[in-house]
């Protein structure tokens, strides 16, 4: 059957119309919903408040600050860290917090706002080891992380450990005081946490690396990226920024 040409001319105009919405960018405007996507297992920075059901964190009170200048309703999505990424891509949500390292591999996929808090990869051993003092300590171990991280990234270039990877950093860490696995390795603020809350692990060596975290977006999504800027600075410059490190760090 023909298709009349007015009805082809009219799928042709309609698909271009659509392409542009698509390829263009929301305004961001004050009142706008700002889905936010975050792995709320990695305290201090999002874990989930038992009491209230809703993510809690240094990271929480980051993002609703920035929403907080922007005038935009925040909307917190818990999905996993493994995937997040892709998530954001598929626009799941709008952008990340999620104590997201700022790397390479990353920002080949993603942009980064400017960095909002530099951390570092450290190990951690049972607070009965004797064996481990540094990486090179490592070596016929076995080695717990978290999946799709920095740190799961580092434990696989150290030679001879053998890597196993959790969906979250807790389980890693309550594998480690089992005997299952004999170190693992994570952000250093993350790990201070769950030592403090535990009391059975410690900290060894040096830091393994230097981080900065910074809030995800997608490339295209360059206004919001600056609005998310913008309003970081304004935070830091304000001082609002070291009451939110004082109340979860200190």
């Amino acid at each position: 059957m023909k298709i009349p040409l007015i009805v082809i001319l009219g799928i042709v105009i309609l698909a271009g119309s659509c392409a542009r919405e698509n390829r263009q960018e929301r305004g961001w405007e004050p009142g706008t919903v700002l889905r936010i996507g975050t792995d709320a297992t990695y305290p201090p920075f999002e874990i989930v408040d038992t009491e209230a059901g809703e993510p809690v964190g240094f990271d929480i009170d980051i993002i609703n600050a920035v929403c907080r200048e922007n005038g935009w309703e925040p909307h917190l999505i818990v999905t996993p860290f493994d995937g997040i990424i892709s998530g954001l891509k598929s626009k799941k949500y709008d952008c990340i917090i999620s104590a997201m390292s700022i790397t390479p591999q990353r920002e080949a996929v993603v942009a980064f706002s400017e960095p909002y808090y530099l951390a570092g990869q450290v190990i951690a051993v049972p607070v009965t080891d004797s064996l481990i003092y540094s990486a090179l300590d490592l070596r016929g171990r076995r080695v717990g992380v978290q999946l799709g991280t920095t740190g799961e990234r580092m434990a696989k270039t150290l030679a001879g450990v053998s890597v196993f990877s959790f969906d979250n950093i807790g389980a890693a860490f309550i594998d480690m005081e089992n005997g299952q696995i004999d170190a693992v390795i994570n952000d250093m603020p993350t790990t201070r946490e769950y030592i403090k809350r535990r009391g059975n692990a410690k900290i060894v060596g040096k830091l393994l690396s230097e981080e900065y975290y910074g809030i995800a977006v997608r490339k295209q999504d360059s206004r919001l990226l600056q609005k998310i800027d913008a309003a970081l600075q304004i935070i830091m410059e304000s001082g609002e920024y070291d009451e939110i490190e004082r109340k979860w760090f200190f």
